[in-house]
């Protein structure tokens, strides 16, 4: 019981430091003056959310063209990411580790500098100032994540189960479907979350390669901050934050949950 409520209070705990720094914002989005030192705003008001909720400003068509590039680069990522993860979770070849290190190397290196130097090789490519050039530019800080992350759960994955399947007549979709994939979920929707919200929250890879054309909501964010807008900004930062939020709350359970592959046997399919 003691453990229990150290648990509870450790939960409760964690959720108020999260909850604490989106106090602000709230409050700015809805202020009318608040000003050093006074402890509340002088006045309240819904214009600043009006106007970013407004065709005027820009914001919802940005959030829906952040929430497609984040999710069709997670789509794209796991395409690649699930079989390089397999590659370096279940096999040993010459230079795995040169890989690896390869992998690592877009977390390691300077981002501005990566920036710039994709921002030529797009010009001549004919990508740069396009969605699909700064989806695949997206690309090079998430693959690592999915590909890691992927390579880790393959790790502990035991291939023999997808051989027994096939032995008993399951074709390979068959064995994806039924063995595989429930096995690797927990673990690939871990990657996919952490492959959208570090594409969702890309600032400086999307000014270079999208050249101000492409328009995310880190973008119309960083504008509205660096007018000294503070109640819009405010009202943007929170829409900014939901996708994430909703995200996280729609993955949690597999997240936390165990591949049924592993613990409840192989599932049944139609001959």
């Amino acid at each position: 019981m003691h453990a229990d409520r150290l648990r509870l209070l450790a939960a409760f705990a964690l959720a108020l430091w999260m909850i604490l720094p989106t106090i602000p914002l709230v409050v700015w989005s809805v202020a009318r003056g608040w000003r050093y030192p006074d402890l509340l705003p002088q006045g309240w008001s819904l214009k600043a959310w009006s106007f970013a909720l407004s065709g005027q400003s820009g914001v919802l068509e940005s959030l829906a063209l952040t929430t497609g590039i984040a999710s069709a680069v997670t789509v794209l990522a796991a395409l690649i990411g699930v079989p390089a993860g397999r590659a370096l979770g279940l096999y040993r070849f010459r230079g795995k580790g040169l890989v690896t290190l390869f992998l690592l190397a877009p977390a390691v290196l300077p981002g501005i500098a990566i920036a710039f130097g994709l921002h030529g090789v797009f010009l001549r490519l004919g990508l740069a100032g396009t969605v699909t050039g700064v989806m695949l530019a997206h690309l090079i800080p998430v693959l690592p994540y999915m590909t890691l992350v992927m390579a880790a759960v393959f790790s502990r994955f035991d291939p023999d189960i997808e051989a027994q399947a096939r032995l008993l007549g399951a074709t390979p979709w068959q064995t994806f479907r039924c063995v595989t994939l429930p096995a690797i979920l927990p673990g690939l929707m871990t990657a996919a979350l952490f492959s959208f919200l570090v594409s969702w929250s890309q600032y400086v890879l999307t000014l270079a390669i999208g050249g101000g054309r492409v328009q995310t909501l880190p973008l119309v964010l960083f504008s509205f901050a660096g007018a000294g807008r503070n109640d819009i900004t405010a009202a943007i930062a929170l829409l900014y934050i939901l996708p994430g939020l909703a995200v996280l709350i729609l993955t949690a359970r597999q997240v936390t949950g165990r591949g049924a592959a592993l613990s409840g046997g192989l599932r049944q399919w139609p001959r």
